[in-house]
């Protein structure tokens, strides 16, 4: 079987990349692993900024039904002290450049732009490599191939695809996050809901800090940040849960009741993601017929552009192929003269806030960081 144009992995970035080529006429198919859209949940709220996430959704034609997904409130911000007292608030009044939306109805919307059949569900990549002149062969999983005339790897921080381009592996940043929600909130777990507040609320310490967005229906989602050896989560036995949260409990010992029962009472299994992260100036070579985007090209630590950057990329790549649509290596040339240092930069400023959350000048830092920002985003008003 051939395909011209093959995507590997339905995110955000590479259905982004399937929607604006179909506007355009061009046929793609996107090779996914999960067996179906709705294999597994597909994580909390994403804020989606005006200068890369939007731009990416105006040139798919769906910025129209993603303000339809906006959470109203969701860009409230709050920090709090360890003992649950306000360190600073920022007010959602509807201005801001970052809505909240979910990110699992986000990825709907993009599925439901493309034709039916575009996503071959149940696909699994097994390994790719060169056959010479740009073209792929891709082996499956399932024993079934495809060769293709481009390949783009939007699969994700462990891409199958990353190594025809790049040895580079991601690394262990020294930073555990521990993910736990609670349902129905308002009514049965008011003071932490008070503390969360509409949007998103941050209590820091040096190495240390718990964060949680308010999600629509009630649900808040925590994540719960430590830094900690690679090896820290293997000492708990997380398969009792009630057990394994209260360890990471008393990592807050003395912090306000109404912050650590976001972990104590979390309702579901806590979710353990280690963060890992590519070199900061993670690039590679043009090599015919094949290019990253997303967590596949500049993975790094959580900073708020992952999913943002992974749409803009899908969106430039896009662009690039439309403008040259007899020359694939001259659009792949000029794709990845732009994101290389797009990405550095969004990698550098994302260890940069790492640091600023949980180093040694926690929370001060945080503070004087959004002090900054909201500052120059109030000038720009």
């Amino acid at each position: 079987m051939k395909s011209p144009v093959a995507i590997v992995g339905a995110g955000l970035g590479g259905l982004t990349l399937a929607r604006v080529l179909h506007l355009h006429g061009i046929a793609t198919t996107v090779y996914e692993a999960e067996a179906s859209a709705e294999a597994r949940t597909q994580g909390g709220m994403l804020d989606i900024h005006d200068h890369n996430g939007q731009i990416a959704l105006k040139a798919a034609g769906l910025f129209d039904e993603f303000v339809a997904l906006v959470h109203p409130g969701g860009q409230e911000m709050r920090a709090l002290d360890l003992q649950g007292n306000v360190l600073l608030h920022h007010p959602d009044d509807g201005t801001g450049g970052r809505p909240e939306v979910p990110r699992g109805e986000l990825r709907r919307i993009l599925l439901d732009s493309l034709p039916a059949g575009t996503v071959r569900w149940g696909k699994k990549l097994a390994a790719a490599a060169a056959l010479g002149e740009g073209r792929h062969l891709l082996t499956f999983a399932d024993g079934t191939t495809v060769t293709t005339d481009l390949l783009v790897g939007a699969d994700g921080a462990w891409s199958k695809v990353r190594p025809l381009l790049s040895g580079a592996r991601p690394a262990y940043v020294g930073t555990t996050f521990v993910e736990t929600y609670l349902f129905e909130a308002d009514v049965n777990h008011q003071p932490s809901a008070e503390a969360v507040g509409g949007g998103s609320m941050f209590a820091l310490a040096p190495g240390k800090g718990i964060a949680a967005h308010r999600e629509p229906n009630g649900v808040l989602h925590t994540y719960v940040v430590l830094n900690k050896p690679e090896d820290w989560a293997s000492r708990l036995d997380f398969s009792n849960p009630a057990t394994a949260l209260a360890h990471v409990a008393a990592e807050f010992d003395g912090w306000a009741p109404a912050l650590t029962a976001l972990i104590t009472d979390g309702e579901t299994a806590p979710v353990l993601r280690p963060i890992h992260a590519l070199p900061v100036d993670h690039r590679w070579d043009r090599m015919p017929g094949v290019t990253l985007l997303g967590d596949a090209a500049h993975l790094m630590a959580p900073s708020g552009e992952g999913a943002n950057l992974a749409m803009y990329d899908g969106a430039e790549l896009a662009a690039a192929i439309v403008a040259n649509p007899n020359d694939v290596e001259a659009a792949l040339a000029a794709y990845e003269k732009d994101l290389f240092p797009r990405s550095a930069a969004e990698a550098a400023a994302a260890e940069e806030l790492l640091e600023v959350c949980y180093g040694d000048n926690a929370p001060q830092s945080l503070i004087d960081f959004f002090g900054r920002h909201l500052s120059v985003e109030n000038h720009a008003e």
